[in-house]
């Protein structure tokens, strides 16, 4: 998942119209080649200054990239786009609750980049989750979302909670029910009974379900959450942190988030690796040197994206060679170093300037390794669904209901399954 901008969604509406004759807007003329790019969020390729440098290593390409803020925005766009066949860039951006939908129902729209020279340094996991079937790829991996858990170092000591993350991570080593019961000594223990000890239970239940093979659906594409154990077991510990006043009731990147990090409300937050920066801009400089970063109970990876080419492009050729080269190792590396996007490419795992990359924000937490640590966690085959975003957010909304709304869990659990079974039955 890339992170939310503040750049308008409109502008991928009105940006995706493509050629007046139903191509993607790219083409040759006078020896350019122009490039089209469809992105959203923050995928870092514009703001970090990559297209500018392909553009200058080949004088003879223009790349002209919109980027929604929002991606359901974005992706609503782009299904209409698909449906219509015309309207789309020639490099479309595909967001991990998206990849299973697309690789089903539209993947003849899209280029096969499973023989792309160079592309073989992903993980294995990654690529996984956009291949179809038939074994088509439909995008190269950019971004990763392995998890940790970010805590309040000065939040910790109060309640007597350890404050050394290698202390931290022992306190739930293995087990995320270990994270609930550090949460009741932290509620015990706490001087401040206004703060919590973390943000929401639908982050702990993210956390759960995304380091397993099978979540929401099986690999004939059916429905399995009502009956899934990796899901029931998820709700039920997530249902008992919220009923036992462990949560400040805020969904992350929902109204009051941003400002319980300022305000120090909670004391911490499952945190994939893109999450990072954006904490440390909204819990603001007054916080710094206060967060710090502990391995998660289990690995875990919540979002990330892919580049995608499309079939009916005119300029398919450069475009895949655009694709290769944002995606390659070298790029990863340079893109987490500049804005915090965690590579899916092994081969920049292991360089230096991911390895031993630390956060001064964080307390000079070696992220590198414990987040590229959970990134070998994850199992190589994770099941994707067609509507796993949209599941996703439906169980968040569900445990709100419970938090928010003093709803039973029980309650909050037939409420939800109505909704799933109405938005993806």
């Amino acid at each position: 998942m890339a992170a939310v901008s503040a750049v308008s969604a409109l502008g991928l509406v009105v940006g995706c119209g493509g050629s007046s004759d139903g191509g993607t807007g790219g083409g040759k003329k006078d020896g350019k080649v122009t490039i089209t790019m469809g992105l959203f969020g923050v995928m870092g390729f514009k703001e970090t200054g990559l297209l500018d440098k392909y553009m200058k290593e080949n004088p003879n390409v223009v790349i002209k990239a919109d980027v929604a803020g929002d991606e359901q925005t974005y992706y609503t766009a782009l299904q209409t786009h698909l449906a219509a066949g015309s309207g789309l860039k020639d490099i479309q951006g595909i967001e991990i609750g998206r990849a299973k939908e697309l690789s089903d129902t539209q993947r003849d729209k899209f280029v096969d980049l499973a023989g792309v020279t160079g592309t073989d340094h992903f993980l294995p996991w990654k690529q996984n989750q956009v291949t179809a079937s038939d074994k088509k790829v439909i995008g190269l991996g950019t971004d990763i979302g392995p998890m940790a858990v970010c805590y309040r170092k000065d939040l910790f000591e109060q309640a007597g909670l350890p404050t050394d993350r290698d202390e931290v991570a022992k306190l739930w080593e293995g087990d995320w029910s270990k994270y609930v019961d550090a949460g009741k000594r932290f509620k015990q223990k706490s001087k401040d009974d206004k703060v919590a000890f973390m943000d929401s239970s639908s982050g702990l239940f993210n956390a759960m379900i995304y380091g397993n093979s099978q979540q929401f659906y099986d690999k004939k594409g059916e429905l399995i959450y009502a009956t899934n154990p990796v899901v029931k077991d998820a709700w039920k510990l997530a249902s008992e942190a919220a009923t036992s006043d462990l949560t400040a009731k805020l969904r992350q990147f929902q109204p009051g988030w941003d400002p319980g990090l300022a305000n120090s409300t909670f004391a911490s937050t499952v945190c994939p690796a893109w999450m990072l920066a954006h904490i440390s801009e909204k819990a603001g400089p007054k916080n710094k040197g206060k967060w710090d970063v502990a391995k998660a109970p289990k690995g875990a990876n919540w979002g990330g994206s892919f580049l995608g080419v499309m079939e009916k492009s005119p300029v398919k050729k450069e475009a895949q060679e655009l694709v290769a080269w944002l995606t390659a190792s070298e790029q990863q590396a340079f893109l987490f170093k500049e804005i915090g996007n965690f590579p899916s490419s092994q081969t920049a795992l292991e360089m230096p300037e991911v390895v031993d990359a630390k956060s001064g924000y964080f307390g000079g937490a070696p992220i590198g390794k414990i987040f590229g640590a959970a990134a070998q966690e994850i199992p190589d085959e994770q099941v994707l669904g067609r509507k796993d975003g949209t599941i996703k957010d439906i169980f968040s909304q569900g445990l709100t209901l419970i938090e928010a709304q003093n709803k039973s869990p029980n309650e909050a659990w037939k409420t939800t399954d109505t909704r799933i079974e109405k938005a993806a039955g």
